[in-house]
């Protein structure tokens, strides 16, 4: 399906990146009243680059727009939205985008490229959550008319990417400087922001409620196709409720429900369940002054190969996928499953005799009162605790609070730990599980742990050829298989559900759904 908000009369001709032929745009459809949508909230702020919530991104991507998008679910090549996709200099430090000069805000005032360097400025001297996406990044004007020109420190082919992220969204500057808007910390404009909006999308904020509800009204004067609804309306809603209103027509779309809760509904709606972006992974602290156990290069090859990975996804439920390296499945560079590890309990009980080690006792932390997607971290370290002791390997359960838990990991004092991963869907978002890197650091892994790794990276980072860069992701993921402390376990399972009368949603993972391209069924 072709996103609305992907258009414009840039060409789309010679583009510096690998982007393919994109689908013909489908004929505007005749607006329709409202469409309800039921969302567990997680919720803050309605300041893009403030915002860092997963439902701040489902309910402002309508509102406000980025320089350039992802189409549909495909999150592997970006799409000109606001301008065009840029040309990269042969370094990959300087970023060119030409505007789109049909562009304009809600108010009606041209998209300028004086929007774009305040809004891209903010986000990153405001110091929000989101403001390292832009970190070693300067905006300036380019010499040609409608250019802007992004200059990275070093070289970072993932910027594009980064920049599809609702906090890099570009707002209307004279108005929010009117209101309080400034590129610094000092920054007032936030309230303002949840009592109105300053975007381009085809939407308009008219209600921002953190614990209740949001609703969108038509952008009727927006500059590209025509809104499909009048109004939409997302709603805090727990599961059972959100099941209850689904199943009888009272709300479109359900983002939250289980797949014991889809199962009984299932002949009254469509439905869409896949892996998320996201990854649930365990590690062995790779400093020695943290553990001589889980340094031992033998015992680690038993705990990998002692795993019931299976177990894991089939208790996950259905959606669930096991990665083969640490980048998900979805995202160019990933390994392909056949590659995934699968449980080998004589190998594991062979690695653990060539050890040394009788009877070993590991300690698992893990955040107690965190749970993702429906998935508790603690069911998952008490999987891990009984696949293990089949091998005769002991583990103990170390339940901590979600701030303690993050202050050891970040720490790097944690023997061993289930922890989450997510983020930008481009492949150098996994690159800080590298010796010497944020993650690799946290897992006590410093660098020299592994130069061949560590060249492995510094090359993928840097290509910009699509099968170069594919390449050494891949070979970059299989030695980190092979010398790592990482265990990659799961990817969480999505499961989004739509009445009949509109058409099957699509899952991207940076906004969940584009509820602006949600439309009724043909």
């Amino acid at each position: 399906m072709l996103s609305i908000r992907s258009r414009g009369p840039i060409s789309r001709t010679a583009l510096a990146l690998p982007l393919g032929l994109l689908a013909l745009a489908a004929a505007p459809a005749a607006a329709q009243d409202t469409l309800v949508v039921d969302a567990n909230f997680q919720l803050k702020t309605a300041d893009p680059a403030r915002a860092f919530e997963p439902t701040a991104s489902l309910v402002l991507h309508p509102v406000y727009e980025t320089l350039v998008t992802f189409e549909g679910s495909d999150v592997t090549q970006v799409v000109p939205l606001l301008a065009n996709v840029p040309e990269i200099s042969q370094d990959v430090k300087t970023f060119t985008f030409t505007l789109n000069d049909g562009a304009t805000f809600s108010d009606g005032s041209p998209v300028e490229v004086s929007d774009v360097v305040f809004s891209l400025e903010r986000a990153r001297d405001l110091k929000g959550s989101p403001s390292y996406l832009m970190r070693g990044v300067s905006v300036a004007a380019g010499d040609a008319p409608g250019t802007i020109v992004l200059t990275t420190e070093a070289p970072d082919p993932a910027l594009p990417f980064k920049l599809t992220n609702l906090a890099l969204s570009i707002l209307n500057a004279d108005v929010l400087k009117e209101n309080g808007g400034t590129a610094t910390p000092e920054d007032g404009a936030e309230r303002f922001l949840s009592e109105t909006s300053v975007g381009s999308g085809p939407y308009v904020l008219t209600k921002f409620d953190t614990s209740s509800e949001v609703i969108l009204e038509s952008n009727g004067a927006y500059w590209g196709d025509a809104p499909v609804y009048d109004r939409i309306v997302v709603r805090n809603v727990n599961s059972n409720a959100q099941q209850m209103n689904v199943a009888r027509g009272a709300s479109q779309v359900a983002l939250n429900l289980r797949p014991d809760q889809v199962g009984s509904i299932e002949d009254r709606v469509n439905v869409f369940s896949g892996p998320a972006a996201d990854m649930g992974f365990m590690f062995l602290n790779g400093n020695p002054e943290v553990s001589e156990l889980s340094t031992n290069a033998d015992l680690r090859e038993a705990v990998r190969y002692g795993i019931d990975y299976q177990g894991i996804i089939d208790f996950i439920g259905e959606g669930a996928v096991q990665p083969a390296g640490i980048i998900p499945t979805m995202i160019e560079g990933s390994l392909p499953t056949d590659q995934r590890p699968t449980r080998d309990v004589e190998r594991a009980k062979a690695a653990l005799g060539r050890s040394g080690l009788n009877n070993p006792t590991l300690t698992i932390s893990y955040a107690a009162d965190l749970a993702k997607y429906g998935i508790a971290f603690a069911d998952i370290a008490a999987k891990v605790q009984a696949d293990l002791a089949e091998i005769g390997i002991n583990v103990e359960l170390n339940p901590e609070s979600v701030q303690a838990n993050l202050d050891n990991y970040r720490g790097g004092t944690l023997e061993m730990s289930v922890q989450w991963w997510g983020g930008t869907p481009h492949p150098s978002n996994s690159l800080p599980f590298t010796s010497g890197k944020l993650v690799g650091l946290r897992a006590g892994w410093a660098e020299g742990g592994s130069p061949e790794l560590e060249e492995l990276a510094s090359k993928a980072e840097v290509a910009s050829v699509a099968d170069e860069r594919i390449a050494l992701y891949r070979e970059w993921q299989t030695k980190l298989n092979e010398v790592g402390p990482f265990i990659p376990l799961f990817q969480p399972p999505v499961t989004l559900v739509g009445t009949k009368d509109i058409e099957p949603l699509e899952y991207n993972p940076m906004w969940t759904v584009d509820l602006s391209d949600v439309r009724p069924a043909q």
